[in-house]
């Protein structure tokens, strides 16, 4: 697998995340406990990290090879 397929795969990834992501927080407009809200919040924010990431690996991988392209700064190969 080159690293061109692998951004695909990255990129497929954080759109599913997203999905999840919209979906909590609809939910969490339903929730009436504190506690809950509270419990759905930190999902999202998780869920959130490991999107960026996602996403982040994603372009990283599409431009590796790229002459010229700017490399992110947190991620090394």
């Amino acid at each position: 697998m080159t690293l061109r397929e692998m951004s695909v795969e990255y990129r497929a990834q954080a759109q599913v995340l997203q999905g999840r992501i919209k979906e909590l927080k609809t939910l969490r407009k339903t929730l009436q406990e504190e506690e809950e809200r509270l419990r759905v919040d930190h999902r999202i924010h998780i869920l959130q990290l490991i999107w960026r990431e996602a996403r982040d690996l994603a372009v990283l991988l599409e431009h590796y090879y790229e002459r010229g392209y700017r490399r992110n700064g947190r991620y090394t190969l």
